[in-house]
């Protein structure tokens, strides 16, 4: 399944395995751990100052010699300092959401970065491709944080058939099972996000780690499709008031106001009952704390069990 893998190559990792880009979470030490482990670790510049996030690349540097990246959220109103701090600590690649990336493949690429941007949709793939994407990080409505609204098990294969370059499928993958299905669905890498929330170097605070340890199947739920910005995250009193804001018809701005720094409030406070917990549904497959480069060498080395089991099923 590895071999002659386009995002291996262009990422120049051992696993074409990338941790998502989550604010508040997705720090230097995260970061590099993902990458020490043979992945690619990804730093969330979110709305960070653009001092902090240079300090958090150089702290990631000393921490790894391997690539990492920097997710630049586009919406956010630090964004044009986080592309031009990438710019100057001349980091492997970038990751985008949450608008058209454009002005940053205009701006990095010719640097040698690689840029892979998160879509939701065919419509997307399609512009960024033309753009001049290196690859695109297809995310299923399965994944936390903010999402689209299509499922990845639908939305991957029909990426894979539109455009040339690599896949990489992101939303609901936390164990090898996952990793195959997304592959046997077209994608050549996956993006993995709740799984390293979770992980021994991951930085959120105990009782966010252990809300998603305790997570079940129907643990999750999305708020804020009101907004425009709707967000998975797991239940609790912050999305119960946020629920009945929205029936009550409250005010986009108002809605907005109250979920301002909730999401600190869950990773570095530890508040998990008015914090805003974002996880995806893969929560539930989550067992254990443990080190990132066990997490990713248990996806890719169960692999060829979940394979043997395949060709049983299907074949004997």
């Amino acid at each position: 399944m590895l071999h002659n893998n386009r995002v291996k190559q262009l990422l120049g990792i051992e696993y074409p395995i990338l941790q998502g880009g989550m604010a508040w979470v997705a720090d230097a030490e995260l970061a590099a751990a993902v990458s020490n482990g043979g992945g690619l670790g990804v730093i969330a510049a979110g709305s960070m100052p653009p001092e902090l996030l240079e300090k958090e690349i150089r702290k990631a540097k000393s921490l790894t010699e391997k690539p990492f990246g920097v997710n630049i959220m586009l919406l956010s109103p630090t964004a044009e300092d986080a592309i031009e701090v990438v710019a100057g600590q001349k980091v492997a690649v970038v990751t985008t959401g949450a608008g058209s990336p454009g002005k940053v493949i205009e701006r990095l690429k010719p640097l040698g970065t690689k840029i892979l941007p998160v879509i939701a949709s065919t419509a997307h793939a399609k512009r960024v491709a033309r753009q001049g994407a290196d690859a695109v990080i297809a995310e299923g409505m399965e994944a936390g944080g903010h999402i689209g609204e299509i499922t990845s098990m639908v939305l991957v294969p029909q990426i894979a058939d539109i455009v040339d370059i690599p896949v990489i499928a992101a939303g609901g993958i936390a164990d090898a099972r996952a990793v195959v299905a997304a592959f046997a669905l077209g994608a050549e890498g996956v993006q993995v996000g709740t799984r390293f929330a979770c992980c021994l170097e991951s930085n959120a605070h105990e009782s966010y780690k252990q809300e998603i340890i305790k997570a079940r199947d129907r643990s999750t739920v999305v708020t804020g499709r009101g907004t425009g910005h709707p967000v998975r995250c797991l239940h609790n009193k912050f999305t119960k008031h946020f629920e009945e804001l929205e029936k009550n018809g409250a005010s986009v701005e108002d809605m907005e106001e109250f979920g301002t720094g909730k999401l600190r409030a869950a990773v570095i406070e530890g508040d998990i009952e008015w914090g805003s917990v974002m996880a995806g549904q893969s929560a539930a497959l989550v067992h254990s704390v443990e080190p990132a480069e066990k997490i990713i060498r248990d996806m890719f080395r169960q692999t060829s069990d979940v394979l043997q089991s395949l060709e049983k099923n299907l074949f004997e």
